[in-house]
């Protein structure tokens, strides 16, 4: 007779569960070995251990981003699920589809203080808010298991799903008694409405129709819309902003895209929001107001398949929740060409300037690399079809500004909740969904000494069986929790304080060679194409430490611009760089 551990891992597999990312513990003893079992059966699923719960959520988020499919988790009880939440909370927040699996004290313990014993239905009750239940009784598993992963997929959300440990060795019952007080589900996606009503369609289209100078702005939302939003860039006339998640929705290739909005933002995106009398804006919930167009100065439509997102941002005239791809497919015959191309010529115009203005700046001098070169030297050796992953700090900030994404490409970091410690987790997720692809993880030194160097043990235990050996891990070594310091002078006044930004020296190129991988320690900006080009020629995966200047703030030169008041305020009460960051900061302003 199978367990109810067996019957857990057969109802995932019919879902079209193939990899679950955890950590073991006695309190899933039962499911893993469930596990042991399975793996001798011809249709296994595999178990990716990680190197703390919080990298299995993440590599969960990453690779439901990366593949479109429901990540799966699972995590121990007590401090197991515990260790989860950042991980979730990453893709509660960026709307991804995670189903959590933890286990829980014996039912018998339950109330008595027990060792490990937590309330873990409260604890998730926020991150897994759309459904997180308990199992008591075999007879729950078919239906909690249907459900979480159905509502994980629908809503594009976080499911839980708590198991107790006893519960976990006793017999399955896949069939219920057919009587009262028992259900009975199935397995299937439930599918939403893709398309508006054409009334909508029309009254939207009216709206865009009579706009001059209309503005896009596309998030991640838009992923599998990249034709669909140039031809209706293309018809309107419009340019098209990316928010940070929607980063690789439309090639950067076209002389409309205007790049990435907000802080760490193009001032082409800036001079566009400004400036236009109309904001489309498509599958992002995109939060700084003061980076969107004024309220009155543009009509507003949006389209999303989350009608809570809608009209959340701007006041949107017309609110079309629909599939993004299906919804513009829709819209487009009822858009008219538009036969003045003054705001085009004039998108286009700030997009090529934007874009030598940062080229000039990623080759200002700097004490030793400047962090910028760093990408742009990357940006112009990308592979076809290459999977970036990228971290949060300043490494998002050049990730934003200097990579210049084309069609075929996926790319990927933590964008609403910005957590550290991401991006060798998505990387690994990706590699292990897609072998055959060239992987790039890019992260600062801060990322990598919270577990991007634990996250090294397990691409050197994987890396024998993939396809393609390309697998790169991008260190910004410039000891210091960059970006906060940067936050601390730019938006406090206040000095960098030494105790809390400064970060140890390590030597992430040495160490991955110690693991067998290899790498290199770049501290000559001269010596980066190269160094780049070894890499994507290594028959291994190959961390590239690159030793670069802390004192290039990491924003666009019109941001730096603007915030030369508050550094000079940083200066004034004792900045123990001052002069570093006068200088940096005069390098980057806008010229």
């Amino acid at each position: 007779m199978a367990t109810v551990g067996d019957f857990l891992l057969e109802r995932l597999h019919g879902w079209g569960v193939r990899r679950i990312f955890g950590y073991p513990g006695d309190g899933i003893n039962g499911i893993m070995a469930a596990f042991g079992r399975r793996d001798e059966t011809s249709d296994p699923i595999e178990f990716i251990q990680s190197r703390h719960e919080e990298m299995s959520a993440f590599m969960a988020c990453g690779h439901a981003k990366f593949t479109g499919e429901v990540g799966v988790c699972l995590a121990t009880s007590g401090p197991g699920a515990i260790h989860l939440l950042n991980g979730l909370y990453d893709a509660k927040l960026d709307r991804q589809p995670v189903v959590a699996i933890v286990g829980q004290q014996k039912r018998s313990a339950m109330g008595a203080s027990y060792q490990q014993e937590v309330d873990l239905v409260s604890l998730f009750k926020d991150v897994a808010g759309e459904y997180v239940h308990m199992a008591t009784t075999p007879e729950q598993l078919r239906h909690l298991v249907d459900r979480a992963m159905r509502i994980a997929r629908s809503e594009r959300c976080v499911t839980c799903i708590i198991i107790p440990n006893d519960l976990q060795d006793e017999d399955a019952v896949p069939m219920p008694p057919r009587e009262h007080g028992y259900t009975f589900t199935g397995i299937g996606e439930a599918l939403k409405a893709q398309v508006p009503p054409q009334d909508a369609l029309l009254a939207a289209a009216a709206i865009l129709n009579a706009g001059s100078r209309v503005a896009i702005l596309a998030g991640a939302g838009a992923h599998g819309a990249h034709e669909e939003l140039a031809q209706v860039a293309e018809l309107l006339g419009a340019g098209v902003a990316k928010a940070l998640l929607g980063k690789a929705v439309i090639s950067d290739a076209l002389p409309f895209v205007t790049g990435s909005i907000g802080i760490i933002g193009t001032e082409a995106s800036a001079a566009m929001m400004d400036g236009c009398d109309t904001l489309l804006m498509v599958g992002s919930s995109f939060p700084y107001a003061e980076f969107l167009p004024a309220e009155g100065q543009a009509r507003g439509v949006q389209v999303d398949i989350d009608g809570r997102m809608l009209s959340l941002r701007y006041p949107m005239e017309a609110s079309l929740q629909g599939d993004a791809r299906a919804t513009l497919r829709a819209l487009i015959p009822l858009l008219q060409h538009k036969q003045d191309r003054g705001w085009r010529e004039e998108v286009e115009a700030r997009v090529a300037a934007s874009r030598r203005l940062l080229a000039s700046k990623a080759m200002e001098p700097a004490d030793p690399v400047n962090p910028q070169r760093v990408f742009t030297e990357l940006s112009a050796r990308l592979p076809e079809n290459v999977i970036l992953a990228g971290d949060s700090g300043s490494v998002s900030a050049w990730y934003a500004l200097h990579l210049q994404v084309q069609s075929g490409m996926l790319a990927s970091l933590s964008g609403t909740l910005a957590t550290m410690g991401s991006a060798v987790p998505y990387a690994l997720a990706a590699k292990l969904a897609h072998p055959g692809r060239p992987i790039i993880a890019l992260a600062g030194d801060g990322a990598m000494q919270m577990n991007g160097i634990n996250g090294l043990m397990s691409i050197a235990w994987h890396r024998a069986r993939w396809t393609n050996p390309c697998f790169i891990i991008l260190v910004l070594n410039n000891r210091d929790l960059n970006f906060v310091t940067w936050e601390q002078r730019g938006m406090q006044g206040e000095p960098k304080y030494q105790p809390s930004q400064e970060l140890p020296d390590f030597s992430y190129a040495a160490y991955a060679r110690m693991l067998g991988l290899d790498g290199v320690r770049v501290d000559n900006p001269e010596a980066l194409g190269a160094a780049w080009e070894q890499a994507l020629a290594a028959d291994r995966p190959f961390v590239l430490e690159v030793v670069v200047d802390a004192n290039i703030p990491p924003l666009p030169p019109h941001m730096v611009q603007e915030q030369q008041e508050q550094y000079e305020k940083a200066i004034g009460k004792g900045d123990a760089e001052a002069g570093e960051v006068r200088r940096g900061a005069a390098a980057q302003s806008r010229s």
